[in-house]
């Protein structure tokens, strides 16, 4: 093992600082994709008890704000490709929660709406946002900071793309 020497230790405090912004555990990136994972995996116990999978309940919570919503829609609220949602559009039609029709008069624009069941299951999924915030050790105002600087995040990193 070799130990720094006066010719490879930094030469200033800001140096210094510098070495160690590449730390893993300084990484923004790194932070982000851990918590990202254990907040996912936190909701799949509750999630299965809705018969859902997590991406799964983001289209679900999309349709529940508003009903029927175009494919493209739903894309644009979830920051996702169309192509990306059409698998999961079509395990959560099999599951009879959605339907998906293609709009008269325009072939290429598909209509997602929330059937019986699907309308339903929203009154069980009521109880997932008070029973993440106790899984999690936050309380309300917590998450709503969380959120808006998330938000803050997702805000820059979407305006500073090329």
């Amino acid at each position: 093992m070799a130990f720094p020497t006066t010719d490879t230790l930094p030469s200033t405090p800001e140096a210094a600082a510098n070495q160690d912004d590449l730390l893993l555990e300084r990484q923004l990136c790194f932070a982000l994709t851990v918590a990202s994972r254990s907040v996912v995996g936190a909701y799949k116990p509750v999630l299965d008890e809705l018969g859902l999978t997590h991406p799964q309940y983001l289209v679900m919570l999309a349709l529940w704000e508003r009903s029927p919503r175009s494919l493209k829609d739903i894309a644009d609220a979830l920051l996702h490709e169309p192509a990306t949602l059409s698998p999961i559009l079509r395990r959560l039609e099999q599951s009879g929660f959605v339907t998906r029709k293609r709009l008269p008069g325009n072939e290429r624009a598909l209509a997602i709406e929330l059937t019986e069941s699907g309308k339903n299951l929203r009154e069980q999924a009521l109880a997932v946002p008070g029973t993440m915030m106790e899984r999690l050790g936050l309380n309300r105002q917590q998450v709503a900071e969380i959120h808006a600087t998330m938000t803050r995040l997702i805000e820059t990193t979407q305006h500073s793309r090329p």
